[in-house]
């Protein structure tokens, strides 16, 4: 292939550039605000998990109290009834008034015996409402930090896409100019070779693959013609000859 050494030398603008291109998203990939959200992600998962847990077990012990106090009323309640009966004095026989006054002291202690249990509930309903509460606090102050971190990393990405797109012009405005043929094995070098398609020939070195060359291998570049289309015989990238080649 050949092209006029100017094109050739485009080349290495374009290079230029489209390493620029890959600098910018290689660090749009690589801001440390992507840790930092996985992490914040991670945590505020976890804090949410534990919030709905948290809150199922306030919810059963709520129930279980209710319950446990409907226990107490109901004995509370019959017994009142019966109290009610004996003191209503319709009641005369001995044995009668006797198993009354025995079912009243085991509904006393019965009631006793819940509201001990009613106590004990409570001061677990008490123990799962500061969890959640923790918990839920916890889970707002995780959710500031992954909106701060995706914040900065939004205001971040807006600076390298901006500063992208403006690259992106100049890589127009030269590849423009370079004959399509020599663009079209530029790129598909490039895509070959890590990113790099054309490399300067400096000092009897290619910048590419970083080969320096023997005087043998110099003088056989230096003996094709200006505009011959030079590959590295190590790295297959095109070799572009400037002033400082050394041939």
């Amino acid at each position: 292939m050949n092209a006029a050494p100017a094109d050739q030398i485009r080349l290495l603008d374009l290079q230029a550039i489209d390493s620029k291109l890959d600098q910018l998203a290689h660090r749009r990939r690589s801001l440390p605000e992507h840790a930092e959200i996985d992490k914040a992600t991670a945590d505020h998962t976890a804090l949410k998990d534990l919030v709905v847990a948290a809150q199922a077990q306030q919810g059963d012990t709520a129930r279980e109290l209710t319950k446990a106090e409907q226990d107490v009323e109901q004995v509370r309640a019959r017994a009142a009834r019966n109290q009610q009966r004996l003191d209503s004095g319709a009641i005369t026989s001995p044995k009668d008034l006797e198993n009354l006054q025995h079912e009243i002291g085991s509904l006393a202690k019965r009631q006793g015996d819940l509201e001990e249990v009613v106590l004990e509930i409570m001061e677990r309903l008490e123990t799962a409402q500061t969890r959640v509460t923790e918990l839920s606090a916890r889970l707002e102050h995780s959710t500031v930090v992954l909106t701060e971190a995706e914040g900065r990393r939004d205001a971040a990405f807006a600076e390298i896409d901006a500063e992208a797109e403006k690259v992106k012009r100049d890589r127009e405005t030269v590849a423009a100019v370079i004959p399509a043929d020599l663009l079209k094995t530029y790129t598909k070098l490039r895509e070959q070779q890590g990113g790099v398609g054309a490399a300067r020939l400096y000092q009897r070195r290619c910048e590419g693959c970083r080969t320096e060359f023997s005087i043998t291998e110099l003088n056989a570049i230096k003996a094709e013609p200006a505009d011959k289309v030079v590959r590295c015989e190590n790295c297959s990238r095109i070799l572009v000859r400037t002033a400082d080649s050394g041939v």
